[in-house]
């Protein structure tokens, strides 16, 4: 922008340049405006074209045209000479303001998101999902990012914010971190790691991605640079930005500025006091002539008038209020918004005399004494010095210097009242004689200076004294007085009045401003701080005259005239006339501006340039501006203008401006736009109500339009309206039109049609809680704008049905848009699945068309499933974006305390759309498949967690339709796993199943499915039915899996059996029925279920281990199969399945079903003692083998004839010690088998106490029945080898000391001594067998 305060030069030259084509056409013609501004491309031929051959008879289509064209210039040329206007009214206000200042306290407004930065920002977080960045980050914050990406990012309900102009950078950042907070405090904690800490990291990284590969120092540069302009403007921002706003030129500007003097800021404070009179007047002319607005009382006229003259007095007391200024920047004043209460009573004002005393000055003088020239007489080396003074002041003296060379520069500062001051200046001398008291005084010189006199330094004659006996003395001065701020002009002039001045005289004369309203002509005489006399300019009219007769003296005379009074003033030139007559011109504050005379102006065009200079430089400007067009502008009277129609362009002129900025504003305008809108409304009685019924309006239809506008916004100037309308005076006006009240309903009722209808669409309008605050201030709006008045509220019923009414709306909306996106998402995915995918697009589309009449069940149940994701996905951003508009910042909801029922409603309503969707999908289901359970369980998992919508009209209605088919399904169930139980065991081969995917080929394994898994079909079929068993579906890892792979030793039909138990547990545990009562139900039938089907199982197991174990081998060559070992585990199995399957929760404690725990109790005692008998049975086997070897049967005499004879001739081997091993190894091998296969401690050892009991008992009742005999030898050695073994064997396998070491093993041991030491004394003895040291092993033992 130029400086409007650039020079002359430049000024005129760009001037000359933009108006050499407007000067083409003839000389005497006047140039409009229009020629002048658009000299490059006219808006209309020239005439030289039309007169260059005459035209052909038009045709009425081209006549038409032509006449259409010539109408659309003439209404650009009046659009453009009113903008124009408006802009010379604008520059005005900005140039010297004194109701308004640039608000400090506006919130602050960020950049707006366009198109290509949300592509550019898409982009960058695909670059880091896609791992193209350096940026580091966990899984979880991947995973993040991964979900504002699809959900926020690529919405289409955000692409179509960022088109309005509603979102911002800020916006990104808050939505992003109100989306990771959830996450962040449902992570883990970690020891020396706070959440707040990850929350900063993650928002962070959100930054450095968001911001990209941008150097940061940049966008604070740019973002510096963009806040400052949104804060506080100069005067010359300012002028720029409404030269854009009102599309004005930069030389129509300078023009303008330079004509209309805005940087003399009396002249803009003259033109303030004459618009005031002016206005004044017009109010007296509509009290005389009747021409009222139409008021809605009749009352209201008188106190119109009261208004207008109030306002005028107020800003009169506003204008008084300003510093009276000589120059520079006004500091802004704030806008007083007082009730008149300093109103200046305009009937007493002409009785406000001034006196003398009232009319104060203060000049500051600067003397600098450059040198003295013709110092001849005194010697070279004489010492002078000068002093100077001002009458009435104190005396200042130079340095010391010598007479060869008298020079200074010393430079002194006076303060005085006096205009016409007596400057005082001696030159001295320093006496040499002895006897001399005082320095020798040469010369001096006395001055008179005034403001106007010359700044630089000139020669002054002295006057010498009687001792110098230089006569041509002269010293050099520079004097400069400074003019003080309230002296307007000053000089000399001719002077003649009725009551003052009563002589023709020159006098000098000073223009004072006492106050803003107050100026007085002031003769002041030589030496004077007091005016000798004084005129008061209140009421005068100052203009140019005729030279008068008979007054001799002066040359341009000029005169000031009120009524009943004329005082005639001439200065000596004409230039100082005009000074003289423009300073009384803004100091009268006259409507009439005086014009010099057209003579005086041909003499000076006649003088050529020289003449010319005599003008004044702002005569000059307004000369220029003549010639170009715009003096219409300037010199047009603002009071004849109709403002309101001015104010309603410039503001909505100023509202399209602002909103196609780069800041999201949402409607506010910047601090610059308030200042000037506020400050041309003040000055220029723009009423409020009317300026915000139009700001309303223009909000209104950039809403309509799609535009993103602040509904507090719209709520301050709808109050602000209503309260008017009601007769508040929010402004202090009492007066209501009836236009304004007409215009007021009308925009209520679009205001609430748009309310009603932005809470329609509230997803659309605010996605994700966009702008901040604005549902809330929507809720606020719509509830003041259903108020009858002001004053009465409307009821809370009332308000809470409207927006009941619109959240109906909302919901069938709301699901009719996911509906269909769910239906294009679909035939999207139709579409790649499709064979004929390669084909061309119509028949893709065909096709497409044909797959969607041909839907079966399955596929509709998983679009509904897909439809019921959608709902929830809805459900839950309206939960964290929009269920808490109602809520403050400091969490108080009684305001809209009834919000959240509504947005319950609403959501009961959303479900119950989606209800008859679904049961229509669910109606075409097979009853045979049960395939929706994993619907029930992902609505039921939303619901259950929803405090407002569990239990709810959607959730009971959910409940009903799956709680018969939970109860068919576990029917059927249970059919099943009885029917597996039954066929399995008839058929088990009780082979031990070691791994759930290797070892269990006839079972059914589950259906893993990555997303939804599920249990498998049952393949026994039920008696007397045909239908498919049921899945189960699974909606999480189950917690059996681990169980089922920690036992690897049971049979295949009772792993089956246990894993679908606990599937079904899980599956009904799982499905969270929210009903408590029938929840309970299924958990208990489910555990009576599984106590019957344990129950059943244990019994089985317990009747096929009696069975085999009776069908073994009674000797030593029976072994302890893995089958005997894998029914052992199945009731260890069953017993730790049964604490879980049929466990009943009571409070802390559990109370186990105790059938079944006493039956597997008494199944595994039992077991135990049929293998504790079969041990038994053998062990009588060993000794009955050994029985013949008693003493006294021809049968042992004979064996050990036979021995003794052999042992002769061969090496015969010891004599049963075959038996002995056998068994011994039987023992150990049994043992091994147990305790390797068997998985429940607490059994084997109660089998192996058991065990050990029961054989030493049988060994003592044997040594007991051969009491009076003694043992043979070789039944002794037998005996020996088996007790020690077995004693041995036992103790390894942990059996208790106190078990081992039992009265009958003492007694079986005592004999057993006995009897070696018997035999030891006999022939051949007992060959190293004996029981001595029976804890350890013997050497033979290998």
């Amino acid at each position: 922008m130029l400086d409007p305060s650039s020079s002359e030069e430049e000024s005129d030259g760009i001037v000359e340049e933009e108006s050499k084509e407007a000067m083409a056409p003839q000389a005497g013609s006047r140039i409009s405006p229009s020629r002048t501004s658009e000299s490059s491309g006219g808006l209309a031929p020239s005439s030289s074209s039309r007169s260059s051959a005459r035209p052909t008879s038009p045709s009425p289509s081209a006549a038409s045209e032509e006449k259409e064209d010539l109408e659309k210039m003439q209404r650009e040329e009046e659009d453009r000479k009113k903008k124009l206007q408006l802009y010379v009214f604008v520059m005005r206000c900005v140039a010297y303001p004194f109701n308004a200042k640039q608000p400090t306290d506006m919130a602050r407004r960020q950049q707006k998101i366009t198109k290509q930065q949300l592509q550019q920002t898409k982009d960058r977080f695909q670059a880091f999902l896609n791992g193209d960045t350096q940026i580091v980050a966990d899984e979880a914050f991947i995973n993040a990012v991964q979900s504002f990406n699809e959900v926020f990012l690529k919405s289409d309900r955000v692409a179509k914010m960022v088109q309005s102009g509603g979102f911002s950078a800020n916006d990104f950042r808050e939505v992003f971190k109100r989306h990771i907070e959830k996450r962040v405090r449902s992570l883990p904690e970690i020891d020396g790691l706070s959440k707040e800490t990850v929350l900063s990291s993650w928002m962070a990284k959100f930054d450095t991605i968001y911001r990209g590969d941008e150097d940061p120092r940049k966008a604070q540069q740019r973002m510096t640079a963009s806040a400052a302009s949104e804060l506080i403007l100069s005067k010359d921002q300012l002028y720029e930005m409404f030269q854009n706003i009102l599309g004005i030129k930069k030389f129509e500007h300078q023009l303008l500025y330079q004509a209309c003097q805005l940087d003399n800021l009396d002249e803009q404070a003259a033109q303030i006091r004459r618009e005031l009179d002016g206005r004044l007047q017009m109010a007296d002319q509509i009290a005389r002539g009747g021409k009222f607005p139409k008021f809605v009382s009749k009352e209201m006229e008188a106190m119109f008038i009261e208004e207008l003259k109030s306002s005028v007095n107020q800003l009169m007391a506003n204008l008084e209020s300003m510093p009276v200024s000589k120059g520079g920047e006004f500091k802004l004043q704030k806008l007083k918004r007082g009730h008149n209460t300093s109103i200046i009573d305009m009937g007493q004002e002409d009785e406000n005399t001034l006196s003398k005393s009232d009319v104060v000055l203060s000049f500051t003088l600067e003397v600098v004494i450059m040198e003295v020239v013709g110092l001849k007489s005194l010697a070279p080396n004489r010492i002078v010095y000068c002093t100077m003074e001002v009458e009435g002041g104190e005396k200042l003296q130079t340095d010391q210097a010598e007479a060869s060379k008298p020079t200074w520069g010393t430079q002194g500062d006076f303060t005085t009242t006096h205009p016409l001051p007596g400057v005082k200046v001696k030159l001295f001398t320093e006496s040499t004689g002895v006897l001399a008291l005082e320095d020798k005084e040469l010369g001096r010189v006395v001055l008179h200076p005034t403001p106007n006199s010359p700044k630089q330094s000139e020669l002054h004659k002295m006057t010498v004294t009687k001792a110098c006996p230089d006569h041509d003395l002269r010293i050099k001065l520079a004097i400069r007085m400074d003019k003080p701020q309230n002296m307007k002009h000053c000089g000399y002039l001719w002077a003649f009045g009725k009551n003052v001045w009563k002589r023709w005289k020159k006098r000098f004369f000073v223009l004072v401003q006492v106050s803003q309203y107050t100026f007085a002509m002031c003769s002041y005489r030589e030496k004077k701080s007091e005016p000798q006399e004084l005129l008061q300019l209140d009421g005068y009219t100052v203009d140019y005259s005729d030279p008068q007769p008979g007054l001799d003296g002066g040359r341009a005379f000029f005169n000031a005239v009120k009524e009943g009074d004329t005082v005639i003033f001439a200065s000596d030139d004409e230039q100082d006339r005009i000074l003289w007559v423009q300073a009384m011109y803004r100091a009268t504050g006259q409507s009439h501006k005086p014009v010099p005379p057209t003579q005086v102006q041909k003499l000076n065009s006649k003088g050529g340039a020289s003449a010319q200079m005599d003008a004044p430089i702002s005569q000059f400007y307004a000369d220029r501006a003549q010639k170009h067009g715009m003096d219409e502008f300037i010199s047009a009277n603002p009071c004849s203008f109709d403002h309101a129609s001015l104010f309603e362009m410039v503001q909505r002129l100023t509202l399209d401006h602002r909103l196609n900025d780069t800041f999201c504003c949402l409607g506010w305008f910047s601090p610059g736009q308030v200042f000037v809108l506020d400050e041309y409304c003040a000055r220029n009685g723009v009423r409020g109500c009317h300026r915000h019924l139009c700001y309303l309006r223009d909000l209104l239809e950039r809403a309509e339009s799609g535009a993103i506008i602040d509904p507090t916004l719209l709520h301050y100037s709808f109050a602000f309206c209503a309260s008017h309308v009601h007769g508040n005076r929010p402004d202090g006006l009492s007066t209501v039109k009836v236009d304004e009240k007409e215009r007021f309903e009308d925009i209520k009722e679009r205001l609430r049609v748009i309310l009603e209808n932005q809470i329609v669409n509230f997803r659309y309008c605010f996605p994700f809680g966009r702008p901040e605050g604005a549902l809330k201030a929507t809720l606020s709006l719509l509830e003041r704008v259903l108020m009858k008045d002001i004053a009465t509220p409307v009821p809370p019923e009332e308000v809470k049905g409207v927006i009941r009414k619109c959240l109906e709306q909302a919901a069938q909306l709301n699901y009719e848009r996911i509906k269909e996106y769910a239906t294009i998402e679909g035939k999207k995915r139709e579409m790649f699945e499709h064979p004929v995918f390669c084909l061309a697009s119509q028949v893709m589309d065909l096709t497409i068309q044909n797959v969607g009449r041909l839907v079966t069940p399955a596929k509709k149940l998983e679009e509904t499933i897909r439809l019921a994701e959608l709902v929830i996905e809805v459900l839950q951003q309206n939960q964290e974006h929009h269920a808490e508009a109602a809520v403050t910042s400091s969490g108080d909801q009684s305001a809209f305390a009834w919000w959240t029922d509504l947005m319950v409603e609403h959501a009961e309503n959303f479900l119950a759309l989606y209800a008859i969707d679904m049961d229509a999908a669910l109606e075409i289901q097979s009853p045979e498949s049960w395939d929706s359970f994993p619907l029930f369980q992902l609505l039921n998992d939303f619901l259950r967690t929803d405090y407002h919508l569990c239990n709810g009209k959607f959730h009971k209605h959910l409940q009903d339709l799956y709680a018969p088919l939970v109860v068919r399904y576990v029917d059927l169930m249970e059919s099943s796993i009885a029917q597996s139980i039954h066929k399995g065991f008839e058929r088990e081969s009780w082979e031990p199943v070691k791994s759930l995917t290797s070892n269990l080929p006839n079972v059914n394994l589950p259906n893993v499915n990555l997303q939804i898994p599920k249990v498998p079909n049952l393949p026994v079929p039920v008696a007397g039915l045909s239908v498919n068993l049921p899945q189960m579906p699974s909606f999480s890892t189950p917690s059996w899996m681990a169980a089922i792979y920690d036992s690897d030793n049971g049979s295949g039909t009772s792993e089956d059996l246990f894993w679908k138990l606990e599937a079904l547990q899980t599956f009904i545990r799982d499905l969270h029925w929210p009903e408590e009562e029938f929840a309970k139900h299924l958990e208990s039938r489910i555990q009576l279920m599984s106590s019957n089907m344990i129950e059943n199982c244990v019994k089985r197991t317990r009747m096929a281990f009696e069975s085999k174990l009776t069908k073994s081998s009674k000797s030593t060559d029976f072994r302890i199969s893995p089958t005997l070992c894998t029914m052992f585990n199945v009731m260890v199995d069953a017993k730790d399945q049964s604490a879980k399957l049929c466990a009943m929760e009571m409070g802390q404690e559990k109370q186990y079903h105790t059938q079944i725990d006493e039956l597997i109790e008494e199944s595994v005692k039992d077991m135990i003692q049929f293998l504790v008998a079969k041990f038994v049975v053998i062990l009588e086997s060993v000794l009955a083998k050994i029985s013949r070897y008693d003493e006294g049967t021809l049968f042992s005499s004979f064996l050990s004839f036979t021995v003794k004879a052999a042992s002769k001739y061969v090496d015969v081997p010891k004599p049963g010690m075959d038996v002995a091993d056998g068994y011994v190894t039987f023992v150990r091998h049994s043992q091994d088998i147990l305790r390797d296969k068997v998985n429940e401690e607490v059994y084997i050892e109660r089998l192996f106490d058991q065990w050990y009991t029961a054989t030493m008992n049988l060994l003592g009742t044997w040594l007991t029945e051969r009491m009076e005999q003694q043992l043979h030898v070789y039944q002794l050695k037998i005996l020996i080898r088996i007790t020690k073994k077995k004693y041995r064997d036992f103790r390894l396998q942990g059996v208790l000391d106190s078990t081992l070491n039992s009265k009958m093993y003492d007694t079986v041991r005592n004999r057993l001594t006995i009897e070696e030491a018997t035999a030891s004394v006999r022939e051949g003895g007992m060959q190293g067998i004996s029981m001595k040291d029976s804890d350890e092993e013997d050497e033979d033992d290998d």
